[in-house]
């Protein structure tokens, strides 16, 4: 039962959640950024270069023959997949970009001055003056 336990408390630790709900999130985050490009990013650029559809870019290495398929390098899915990822990760490092512009402002809220201003001085001498009285 030790080895049981231990992964029991492994698993619970908000670390492990929070990875999984990362990972998660990612996934879903991947697949609307893979629409963007491919629905709507990469349909003018494939005009801007003359109606080229990148996903169909390939290079036959052998025909297809009977039964047997064609054998093919298909680049335009590679660049295809690096538009993808340069998309993702340019979304990403402006989302960290906005966070840690939070942060800076948390971080650069003023702490209060606990020297009292004149007027609390004032008033103070004011108060023990008239509980002397």
């Amino acid at each position: 039962m030790g080895m049981l336990s231990e992964f029991k408390d492994f698993a619970v630790k908000g670390n492990v959640v929070d990875m999984a709900v990362g990972v998660i999130i990612g996934t879903a985050f991947g697949k609307i950024v893979s629409s963007f490009v491919k629905d709507i990013i990469m349909p003018p650029i494939g005009v801007l270069f003359g109606g080229v559809d990148f996903s169909d870019l390939s290079v036959t290495i052998q025909e297809a023959a009977g039964e047997i398929p064609a054998v093919a390098i298909n680049y335009g899915v590679f660049i295809q997949t690096i538009v993808d990822f340069s998309i993702v990760a340019f979304a990403i490092f402006m989302a960290v970009k906005v966070m840690n512009g939070f942060n800076k402002q948390v971080e650069e809220v003023p702490k209060e001055d606990h020297a009292p201003s004149k007027e609390e001085i004032l008033l103070t001498e004011i108060r023990d003056l008239l509980k002397n009285k």
